[in-house]
């Protein structure tokens, strides 16, 4: 079953992609909308297209531009503190260990053992490539009544412009929280953004500045 829905999920990526191509769609929606055609909206429509976006970036990165996404302003966040840069550093690390872990299983434990975690270290390797590559291409953008906030592979949140009670600059370090969501990884996150709700969402973007002087004019032509 799960070979079956590796097979699935690699297919929903070649016709995905085929479609943004073709139809200069949100690479988003392109790699969404198959799923949820088949399975509705729900919890594993979810996590199938966020499966579907990590091969995506894997396989077709080169081809997905930022300028496609849906937003009228878009903004980066892998330049920040050296987001990216950790990243692949991360991913050195994993390729230099793994010959050294496999073998050391092999020998000192069984080459059954050192298959299955060298396996299971790959796929966790195809994430954090995805994870590189995405940060760099998918942006936070903003669109007349909310924001798009896209971080790596992760599914897209939507924040409605009407929900938010203020944006404003951070520069302290955000501790994790129920009330919490944090879209940073390196460094301190630089804009906080406070929903009517009180839930609060912290961001790491590379031009807070110019972040915070468009979200004010797109708020201030909602109102």
């Amino acid at each position: 079953a799960f070979i079956l829905l590796e097979i699935t999920t690699i297919l929903t990526v070649f016709f995905a992609i085929k479609a943004s191509l073709t139809k200069e769609q949100d690479p988003d929606l392109a790699i969404s909308k198959p799923i949820e055609r088949i399975l509705g909206k729900g919890a594993i429509s979810s996590l199938l297209s966020f499966e579907a976006r990590v091969w995506t970036y894997v396989l077709f990165s080169k081809k997905i531009r930022q300028q496609s996404f849906t937003g009228e302003s878009h903004f980066s966040c892998h330049k920040k503190d050296g987001a990216q840069s950790n990243q692949l550093g991360f991913i050195l690390i994993i390729l230099f260990e793994l010959p050294v872990m496999h073998l050391l299983l092999h020998f000192l434990w069984s080459p059954f053992a050192a298959n299955i975690t060298t396996g299971l270290t790959l796929l966790g390797l195809v994430f954090f490539v995805a994870e590189y590559k995405a940060i760099a291409i998918r942006p936070i953008s903003i669109v007349p009544d909310s924001i798009i906030v896209r971080y790596g592979v992760w599914n897209p949140l939507r924040i409605a412009l009407s929900e938010i009670a203020h944006v404003q600059p951070n520069s302290v370090f955000i501790r994790r929280s129920g009330n919490v969501n944090r879209f940073n990884l390196a460094g301190n996150p630089n804009i906080e953004i406070k929903l009517n709700s009180g839930k609060l969402i912290f961001l790491g973007v590379d031009s807070p500045n110019e972040f915070l002087m468009t979200i004010e004019k797109y708020r201030e032509k909602s109102l």
